[in-house]
């Protein structure tokens, strides 16, 4: 492990053993790796239009159409411009429902386009992100908030949207305390600048109980 992604770790801990030892003693039991940033614009749109179809579906079959979905496409690469080419009843075919379908072309003409700027958003704080995201049909917060974490590498996001996040919440810290918005968020400020591994600690309470995948938010 490199020593930089090291130092980052420590830090992470130490934070979280100050402010939550609940979630310390979680993040001790835990595979524990640091964020990974991927600031490359031409990642960014097969990203998305995995995101999308995960989107409410279990892991398997998400796994399954995104790679039938891949292999559309030369080198599994799919791109803005070789979306649009191809017409949706073919994108159905892969076992997109008509919305995903509709959803992952407008993220495609929105790109080509310019309304949504892909090659920036690496520079946008978290909120801007999110705000240019939404304007694609089918990209909710918690799509955009997904991305922010697993492919901008962002620290400090909690995804209230994620079924995964309050269901540990509440395993973690109890019922009584998982009930509004409001406990949840008192809780989780105590972990900025933190709050992505945070994240990742209650999905781990979640798989070490079962195992299911972080992708059970909303669009």
């Amino acid at each position: 492990m490199p020593e930089a992604v090291k130092r980052t770790l420590l830090k992470v801990k130490r934070h979280f053993r100050r402010v939550d030892p609940k979630l310390f003693a979680v993040l001790q039991k835990m595979e524990f790796e640091s964020l990974r940033k991927d600031p490359d614009p031409a990642t960014h749109f097969p990203q998305l239009a995995r995101e999308i179809i995960y989107q409410q579906l279990a892991g398997k079959a998400a796994y399954a159409i995104h790679q039938r979905f891949l292999a559309l496409f030369p080198n599994k690469r799919p791109t803005p411009s070789r979306v649009s080419a191809i017409p949706e009843g073919k994108l159905r075919a892969v076992g997109l429902s008509w919305a995903k379908a509709r959803y992952i072309r407008d993220l495609a003409a929105k790109v080509q386009d310019r309304s949504v700027d892909l090659r920036k958003l690496h520079t946008f704080d978290d909120e801007a992100t999110i705000t240019e995201l939404t304007e694609v049909k089918g990209i909710g917060r918690w799509t955009a908030e997904m991305f922010l974490m697993f492919t901008l590498g962002r620290e400090d996001v909690f995804s209230h949207g994620d079924l995964g996040l309050r269901k540990g919440f509440e395993r973690i810290y109890g019922k009584h305390r998982s009930r509004t918005q409001k406990n949840i968020e008192k809780i989780t400020a105590r972990w900025s600048p933190y709050r992505s591994y945070g994240s990742l600690a209650l999905w781990h309470a979640m798989d070490s109980q079962k195992k299911p995948k972080k992708k059970t938010g909303k669009k």
